[in-house]
């Protein structure tokens, strides 16, 4: 049972999407982030919410002035809005002396797809690469494809939006492209498949990952409380696998405690060895890491010892929902580290 400490030592709101209404009328009670309220008032953090638009920013922006932090859980883009007006305020916040997490230099860093390029060398890494333009997409895309099926994705997104398995087809010039939020391949030209992705270029690149022929086995997502682990989810999943069979066992994702013995080699990288790693390709500060962030694998090849590798899918920073029951508790535990070094 989680009881709270007769005088907060520090303030903290918890940002997110919503309208007027529920900014008048939600609490830390009724919140969905209820959990981390109350985490965070057991280590003697006051927590508000702070429902965010665009329409009523200035309230908002007066309201993170007043405490010492801000979480955010926001995704990049959400019913047609993306977040160029909140990372202004945020920025602005931040420089004023709040303390934001996370960071929206630090999401431009480690919670885009480009991630996957930069750290292609480190022990998560795979045969990436990285388009800026759509030419560049049309001139290299069919010398990776000869070698087997492909993964595309846009920069910045969610929901599997904007990411594609891409194969080539063995009698004929054109490829077969599977929408990862859809359930049914298509065959295209290639040069119609590089149109429909030349709106991703608008805004940022494109990277190009191997498929990963193990991806039906599921998908292993390692959360991190800053540089420590919070738990885990493993799920079976139905994006980008093309068999019926296979599509059938996908579930929901399970939650564990980082304490669930079949990760312990993840987590044991993840703390010991890939965030470290992460933190100095990116030049982000131990101290800028994110409250709630989580990782996500699929399994590579079994290496020679008999042990699973991991090859990493993607980084999520911005929105991290839902996440293990023992998470809050880890997070609040890295906001009252972080909050009480920014004394």
């Amino acid at each position: 049972m989680i009881e709270r400490q007769s005088s907060p030592l520090h303030s903290l709101a918890i940002l997110s999407r919503g309208d007027a209404a529920a900014r008048r009328d939600v609490t830390a009670q009724n919140s969905r982030f209820a959990d981390v309220f109350a985490a965070l008032a057991a280590v003697g953090i006051e927590g508000c919410p702070a429902i965010y638009d665009e329409s009523f920013a200035g309230q908002v922006r007066e309201q993170l002035l007043a405490v010492d932090g801000v979480l955010v859980w926001v995704n990049p883009i959400q019913d047609g809005r993306d977040r160029a007006g909140l990372d202004a305020l945020l920025r602005d916040v931040a420089a004023k002396g709040v303390w934001v997490s996370a960071h929206p230099d630090v999401i431009l860093k480690m919670g885009t797809k480009e991630v996957l390029h930069r750290t292609r060398s480190m022990g998560w890494g795979s045969d990436t690469a990285l388009y800026q333009n759509a030419a560049a997409m049309r001139a290299e895309l069919p010398g990776r494809l000869a070698s087997g099926a492909r993964v595309i994705k846009r920069n910045r997104g969610n929901g599997g939006q904007g990411v594609w398995k891409v194969e080539k087809l063995p009698t004929s010039s054109m490829i077969r492209v599977l929408d990862a939020t859809k359930d049914v391949p298509e065959e295209l030209t290639l040069d119609d498949f590089v149109r429909r992705c030349a709106e991703y270029f608008e805004n940022g690149s494109v990277i190009d990952q191997p498929f990963q022929p193990r991806l039906s086995e599921g998908v292993v997502r390692c959360y991190m409380a800053g540089d420590r682990c919070a738990g885990f989810g493993h799920h079976k999943v139905k994006a980008l696998v093309a068999t019926p069979a296979a599509r059938a066992e996908a579930g929901p994702r399970l939650y564990t405690s980082n304490a669930d013995p079949r990760f312990q080699r993840l987590r044991r990288l993840m703390e010991d060895e890939w965030t470290p790693q992460l933190t100095s390709l990116m030049g982000i500060a131990r101290d800028d890491l994110p409250a709630i962030w989580d990782a996500d694998f699929m399994l590579g090849p079994v290496e020679a010892e008999g042990s699973d590798s991991y090859v990493l899918g993607e980084i999520n920073v911005s929105s991290v929902h839902p996440y293990p029951n023992e998470a809050p508790v880890h997070v609040a535990r890295w906001v009252a580290d972080r909050l009480q070094r920014k004394r």
